[in-house]
């Protein structure tokens, strides 16, 4: 019985499809990192506002 799956490492041009393929894969499944942009920007401004209420008070 073969082993259905092809090993990359075994030349050089299955190997650079290999690689090419991570690449293309990688690069279009980056998560958005806005959500993080808007909770750190949030959390920033109830700091500076619970700041603010204690130097006022």
């Amino acid at each position: 019985m073969s082993d259905p799956q092809i090993d990359p490492a075994g030349n050089t041009q299955a190997f650079r499809a290999f690689a090419q393929q991570q690449d293309a894969t990688s690069s279009t499944e980056k998560p958005s990192r806005l959500p993080v942009w808007l909770a750190a920007g949030a959390a920033v401004v109830i700091v500076l506002a619970v700041v603010a209420y204690l130097l006022v008070r």
